[in-house]
């Protein structure tokens, strides 16, 4: 088959707002940038971001930076990175004017007040104070998006095109990518530094508030890269999922922010039960209020809890998105509670870089949700996700710019050519894997059920090639679902979003330290204790 070839001086898979933030940046240095997303360009996990964007900019009394970094490591479970909280936490304002400057608006506190009056506040669980920003009251990721792909209506981009393997040189440097359109068409597309910026990996799971696009992708080729991944047994469940009975799929998501302005947690009987179980009650960390909702519901024997938000004033104005999803569904939320169950939502682990995007291995760069900076550690902090992707998105294109000088003949002598072949790769049926993960790998997961999840995935796993887009993804989420499964095997505590229910306490004595996955030679991941975190 033939196939086609191009070059660029910077290629960014993925066009969120880490991948568009990076795109942006280095094009206004003056590189040569390309774009290449699977689907359409706003069809990414970033749009449907509701709660909004933490941020202390300084307008908030009693609020600070310092205070942000206490709630984000406290939140962490006891594995984040303390300098990589403070560093990027601190660039946080910066990162959050120069979105504004690229178009996106922010609600205000007073809406009269002009483009210059301060900015309106939310607060979500595990924050000390209001200082979640937010627009269009619960559609924050979407004008995040908007604003981006508008600023970014220049730049070369390749819709329907998805990464399949990254070109490397002998020595094992990154110079460029294998791509297949929706046609399965191959391509290649060359350059010196490649930038991941494709998400998580939500689809995992039967049940997630992921897009379809959340398949892993990134850290699949990373892996396959030679470089590192960390913290990926932590997969954060959202506590609030719209439940319309039993489904598979996207799942609409109740934000956080709905707590955060007064709304209680409800079990069958009407009774509150997060009271007593953490300080902040119905605002406390997702991972304690997810478990508690699971407990609860194992307890009762229902499929649901009810999240009451009768007591909020003005709700479809605040909330518009929440509001159609519970109207869609027959439910009246100034009227009725709303029934909510955890969901799969977010990776707190994913690529292992430095702080500013750079993996192990040269000319790859990581940022956003598919990146491990050490931010999230065993739990991620609401509202954090569209802060670390802005703040790492402009780090890395600023690392990239700083090394962009690989000669273009060493790009064309590395790699293999367009029309060669890709490689056979493990490939399982996605039903299968998602089943096994749900069932076995969820909120709550012990040795045996992980241990027959990895035996079912393995026996439904074959080499094969794939030739589109779905045996792309399927060969993404079986290398995932193999190395979350071996890493939460491994971990036998609890911590953050990693709840072993034969292991039910927290171990800071043999287990606080991150847990990195490379690929052995046979491609297989293996699981090695990575650096301690100080106490």
């Amino acid at each position: 088959m033939t196939g086609w070839e191009a070059e660029a001086d910077l290629v960014v898979v993925g066009s969120g707002v880490a991948g568009l933030t990076a795109a942006l940046d280095a094009a206004a240095a003056g590189l040569r940038v390309v774009v290449v997303t699977k689907d359409a360009v706003d069809a990414g996990s970033t749009r449907w971001a509701q709660g909004g964007v933490a941020v202390v900019v300084g307008d908030v009394p009693g609020d600070s930076v310092e205070a942000h970094v206490a709630d984000t490591v406290g939140a962490g479970g006891g594995l984040c990175d303390p300098a990589a909280v403070a560093s990027i936490i601190a660039d946080g304002p910066a990162a959050v004017a120069r979105l504004r400057e690229r178009g996106a608006v922010f609600d205000r506190a007073d809406q009269d007040a002009g483009p210059d009056g301060r900015l309106a506040r939310t607060r979500e669980g595990g924050h000390s104070a209001f200082r979640v920003v937010h627009a269009g009251g619960d559609a924050t990721g979407a004008e995040v998006e908007r604003a981006l792909v508008s600023a970014a209506g220049g730049l070369p981009l390749l819709t329907g095109h998805v990464a399949v393997d990254a070109l490397r040189t002998p020595d094992g440097r990154v110079t460029g990518l294998a791509l297949l359109d929706d046609d399965g068409r191959p391509g290649v597309l060359r350059s010196p530094a490649v930038l991941l910026a494709t998400g998580g990996y939500g689809q995992l799971y039967s049940s997630t508030t992921n897009p379809e696009t959340a398949t892993g992708d990134g850290v699949a080729l990373a892996l396959r890269a030679g470089a590192s991944a960390a913290d990926l047994e932590f997969v954060q469940f959202h506590p609030t999922v719209l439940y319309t009975g039993p489904a598979v799929g996207r799942r609409p998501l109740v934000t956080e922010a709905v707590r955060g302005e007064g709304a209680v947690l409800l079990d069958r009987a009407g009774r509150r039960f997060m009271t007593g179980v953490h300080p902040l009650a119905d605002l406390a960390p997702r991972d304690v209020v997810a478990a508690a909702i699971t407990r609860r519901l194992t307890e009762t024997g229902t499929a649901c809890v009810y999240l009451d938000a009768r007591a909020l004033d003005g709700f479809a104005a605040r909330f518009p998105t929440v509001y159609a999803a519970c109207r869609a569904a027959g439910i009246d939320p100034v009227r009725e509670p709303i029934p909510v169950t955890p969901a799969a939502h977010y990776a707190c682990g994913g690529i292992v870089t430095d702080g500013h995007g750079r993996t192990a291995v040269p000319g790859l760069w990581a940022a956003g949700e598919v990146a491990r900076t050490g931010l999230h550690g065993a739990n991620r902090l609401a509202s954090n996700s569209l802060l670390e992707g802005l703040v790492m998105g402009a780090r890395a294109a600023a690392s990239v710019v700083q090394e962009s000088h690989v000669p273009a003949t060493t790009l064309r002598e590395s790699g293999f050519p367009a029309t060669a072949a890709a490689p056979a790769v493990p490939l399982a049926d996605r039903t299968t894997v998602q089943r096994a993960m749900t069932s076995a790998a969820g909120v709550g997961r012990d040795g045996a059920g992980l241990a027959a999840a990895s035996d079912a995935v393995e026996a439904a796993t074959a080499l094969a090639v794939p030739i589109d887009r779905a045996g792309v993804e399927d060969a993404a989420l079986t290398l995932l679902a193999q190395a979350v499964l071996a890493a939460a095997g491994t971990r036998t505590e609890s911590r953050g979003c990693h709840v072993r229910t034969d292991f039910p306490a927290r171990d800071d004595v043999w287990q606080r330290a991150s847990l990195e996955v490379v690929l052995d030679e046979a491609g297989r991941p293996v699981v090695r204790a990575g650096k301690k975190v100080a106490a």
